[in-house]
């Protein structure tokens, strides 16, 4: 490919690891991290329940103008650091070793590289994210950087050059986030999450959520209710707030094709709180019952799971 000359390094750049090297690292490090973000915030947006939270209007404007002055000039050069001395250095200097121990390109053994780093890491995140997701995604995030080290050593660019070259490629790999995503969720590559389709059978039984609130649905329609959130009395839909209520009551489907999601209605005696809808949420291994109190983009959600 014309990068290092067959493999051997261009006189006086012989060394491991150097400060060029580290430019190179960071400049694309950053310039690849919008991209990466946008791919990542469509796949959870995507797959995820949103348990019918909104992101639009006030806050989806001032999300963006967050994104804007904070992550952008602030968090994104120290995500940069952090994912050049986390992965690009170790994955750098192991195909660089590799190279002069076996042979061959050094630009080939930057290809496998990152997958060493992306392993440790993987195994030491494994309580957050199964190995399964962690190691693809940061070997995919250590790969380019990787091999725009080599590239830049090989082809002894100024950093200026190394810089404008990566903000160019910023754009370019932006644009084409930005379609492949669209892509991916238009063909079913990336699967829309639905909610789970629950029957009376399987609603039947103890739901639990936080604060000891505990919701006992039976088949017949009959519901025992200890600490659980409701709709308080005179409930305006912007008010977040609500009561914590207990008793008896009773319980029904909420079937209508007009609801975008499917549910129960509760009704409890007394004149603790008004009826409150629960609609469905999780998956249909871990299903979920769910209620959101005041305006969806910043309401308060209260969830209930099987006991």
């Amino acid at each position: 490919m014309g990068w290092e000359n067959d493999g051997k390094e261009r006189p006086g750049t012989g060394r491991l690891w150097t400060a060029a090297d580290l430019g190179a690292a960071m400049s694309l490090g950053g310039a690849q991290l919008p991209a990466a973000g946008l791919l990542a915030w469509v796949y959870v947006s995507t797959t995820r329940d949103d348990y019918g939270a909104g992101y639009g209007g006030a806050l989806a404007a001032f999300f963006v103008l967050l994104v804007g002055v904070v992550v952008v000039p602030v968090l994104l050069p120290l995500l940069s650091a952090a994912l050049t001395f986390a992965l690009t250095l170790p994955s750098v200097v192991l195909a660089r070793l590799a190279a002069r121990r076996a042979g061959g390109p050094s630009w080939l053994w930057h290809l496998p590289a990152p997958a060493v780093p992306a392993a440790l890491w993987g195994v030491l995140t494994l309580p957050l994210w199964p190995l399964t997701t962690s190691v693809p995604a940061l070997t995919a995030l250590g790969l380019p950087p990787t091999l725009w080290v080599a590239l830049a050593r090989g082809r002894a660019w100024r950093p200026s050059g190394v810089w404008w070259r990566a903000a160019a490629g910023s754009a370019v790999l932006l644009v084409a986030a930005l379609g492949g995503a669209v892509l991916a969720t238009e063909t079913g590559l990336i699967h829309r999450y639905e909610p789970p389709r629950l029957s009376t059978g399987r609603l039947a039984g103890v739901w639990r959520g936080a604060g000891g609130a505990e919701l006992r649905l039976s088949p017949d329609g009959r519901a025992e209710a200890v600490r659980l959130p409701a709709q308080p009395p005179d409930y305006d839909w912007l008010d977040k707030e609500y009561v914590r209520c207990g008793g008896t009551g009773t319980w029904r489907p909420e079937d209508r094709d007009d609801l975008d999601r499917r549910g129960i209605r509760l009704r409890l005696d007394g004149h603790c709180g008004e009826d409150t809808d629960w609609s469905f949420g999780g998956t249909e291994d871990a299903p979920e019952l769910f209620v959101l109190f005041g305006d969806p983009d910043a309401g308060t959600l209260r969830v209930l799971r099987r006991a």
